[in-house]
């Protein structure tokens, strides 16, 4: 198992992309925190994950829901090694112009200031251990942008900007930062990008050479592999799980 007695925090493991985190992390050995917002949702995952999953209630726009997530790893599993950021909020598609200074604010407290939050919480303890990996969830939209998505997709161009250079600062002590960048996938953010129906998720997948969506096994899958000690020579990265998408 390549994450076999690692301990992780795991951010919106509630449901969507971080559920397939921690459920793809505890078949591959590790000990998890799960923060979500939302209490029923974290605890549902966390009893079907079973006794090496924790759930937490936190949010990652505050660093005391961080500190606390880490304190619970300590407390319940003895240290903390890997932190991933995946809590994230989406946007309708609107005119750049045309978005409220609140939903600009929440776009930049979750997908923005969770990564601020979280490095905060445990940069310190991953340095005096010498190791760590961090790992925060981006987008393709951070990458290849589409109209009308642009206070999100910058938010995420951010996460890839703020992953690269956390990299080459910590990679002196030992700690290693990625990121990955979904493309559209089945989870309950979708209809915000792109509405309701068949129609609208045909010309969705239509966009992917692949031929479908992302799924949350897909970005456990990914997540696993860039948190294990088989990636220990990378850092830095941002990788597409996107299908072909943004060749």
């Amino acid at each position: 198992m390549r994450l076999a007695g690692k301990v992780a925090i795991v951010t919106g493991g509630g449901s969507g992309f971080g559920e397939g985190i921690v459920r793809k992390f505890v078949t591959e050995g590790a000990l998890v925190v799960l923060m979500d917002r939302d209490e029923a949702a974290a605890a549902r995952v966390a009893a079907e994950a079973g006794e090496n999953v924790r759930p937490i209630t936190g949010d990652v726009s505050t660093l005391g829901s961080f500190e606390a997530a880490a304190d619970l790893a300590r407390s319940a599993f003895g240290g903390l090694d890997i932190l991933v950021n995946n809590a994230g909020v989406a946007q309708p598609p609107l005119a750049l112009e045309t978005m409220d200074e609140e939903m600009f604010d929440r776009i930049a407290n979750v997908n923005m200031r969770s990564i601020y939050n979280g490095a905060r919480a445990v940069v310190a303890h991953f340095k005096s251990i010498k190791s760590g990996a961090i790992l925060n969830v981006a987008s393709t939209g951070g990458v290849s942008p589409r109209p009308n998505l642009t206070w999100y997709n910058a938010s995420k161009g951010w996460a890839i900007a703020a992953t690269r250079a956390m990299a080459v600062e910590l990679a002196p002590f030992g700690i290693r930062v990625n990121a990955i960048n979904p493309v559209a996938g089945d989870t309950p953010l979708l209809s915000t990008f792109i509405g309701s129906g068949e129609e609208n998720r045909a010309r969705v997948v239509a966009t992917i050479p692949i031929g479908r969506l992302s799924t949350p096994a897909d970005m456990g899958n990914a997540a696993a592999f860039l948190c294990s000690d088989e990636a220990s020579m990378i850092t830095g990265v941002d990788l597409n799980v996107d299908g072909g998408k943004c060749i």
